[in-house]
């Protein structure tokens, strides 16, 4: 079996460093691994498969004297924007984790489970984009709803953790709650949140658009269709709630057949890596506490409206980090190989 020079693009960030505990978990083909930071963060050292391998800096040349095949991007939009093109043009297949290539036509958008075909147009632009975390798992729980009965609309609510931020959110959530037991909770810091996030919600994730929904909401909407390849109506409302990792979204589907909940359970079940938890008279249901460090989207409370019979309510949960990042784009890299060796 080929074994590939990889290189991870952010490594010594929160997405970053996930991407290397998945990679040794799924026993990834790995030739070279060759991690990447900016200069700030170069020199240091990132562990894989119990060695300590040096983070190199990242540069314009670097994927060509390294060698890369396959690169991981994890570090910013502008990070990606201007470093990508150079990965790609050295000969790599660049994974990028961002939203800077997400909408580009001829960049493909993917979710393994969903329109692995897609991957097959990579060398358009010699990158796959990784779509944004929310939209992942959701539309993981989807596409069997859409190819069993069609969908005409998504309304869904997301309950985003603060990890969704960076590893400097996570800490702003932590230093607010140690100031709470302090009683010093107003004099914390609100740097990387517009309020304050410990014991609170806040029902902004990114800047406003002209027609009120923020732009992560916007991804919702636009990047659904393209991975789908139809034109589903969806409306999110993306809010950040004071937890360190998984994302939780509360989703109401109208599909164009009726549905009924015992079957549409029986049918989310087949898709691929979901799991379902659904049994409410013994308190099982998905929640980000059960989802933590697994590659699965768990999906539950799985119900049909009580007015109309062709829609379906269920709850669906899944760890940011790995399905909503790092796992899909190690999936994408792995898929990307099989097809390759075809």
């Amino acid at each position: 079996m080929r074994r590939y020079n990889v290189a991870v693009v952010g490594a010594t960030g929160a997405v970053g460093e996930e991407m290397l505990r998945v990679m040794e978990e799924f026993d990834f083909p790995v030739a070279k691994l060759v991690p990447m930071a900016s200069a700030r963060s170069a020199g240091g050292y990132v562990t894989y498969k119990d060695e300590e391998i040096s983070v190199k800096e990242l540069t314009e040349t670097i994927f060509e004297t390294e060698e890369i095949d396959i690169a991981l991007f994890s570090a910013g939009g502008s990070v990606s924007a201007h470093f990508a093109p150079f990965a790609a043009e050295a000969g790599a297949v660049v994974i990028d984790n961002t939203s800077h290539f997400r909408m580009d036509p001829e960049v493909p958008l993917v979710v393994p489970e969903v329109n692995p075909q897609d991957i097959s147009r990579w060398r358009e632009k010699g990158i796959i984009a990784n779509p944004n975390c929310s939209t992942i798992q959701m539309v993981q729980a989807l596409k069997p709803l859409q190819d069993n009965y069609g969908i005409e609309r998504v309304d869904v609510s997301t309950y985003q953790a603060t990890s969704g931020a960076g590893k400097s959110a996570m800490q702003e959530l932590v230093d607010q709650m140690q100031a709470f037991f302090a009683f010093k909770l107003d004099e914390s810091p609100k740097e990387r949140f517009v309020h304050q996030i410990a014991l609170n919600v806040i029902p902004q994730i990114d800047l406003f658009t002209e027609n009120g929904f923020t732009k992560e909401e916007m991804k919702m909407v636009n990047e659904t269709n393209k991975i789908m390849h139809d034109t589903i109506e969806v409306a999110a409302t993306c809010v950040r709630v004071p937890t360190l990792r998984g994302h939780a979204e509360s989703v109401t589907v109208t599909c164009k057949k009726d549905v009924d909940a015992d079957a549409a359970r029986e049918t989310i079940a087949k898709g691929e890596n979901i799991v379902i938890l659904d049994d409410p008279a013994h308190n099982i249901y998905p929640m980000p506490a059960l989802c933590v460090d697994r590659n699965e989207t768990f999906v539950g409370r799985i119900r049909r409206d009580i007015y109309r019979s062709n829609i379906l309510h269920m709850f669906v949960v899944a760890d940011n980090l790995r399905v909503g990042a790092a796992t899909n784009a190690v999936r994408i890299a792995l898929k990307w190989i099989e097809m390759e060796s075809e």
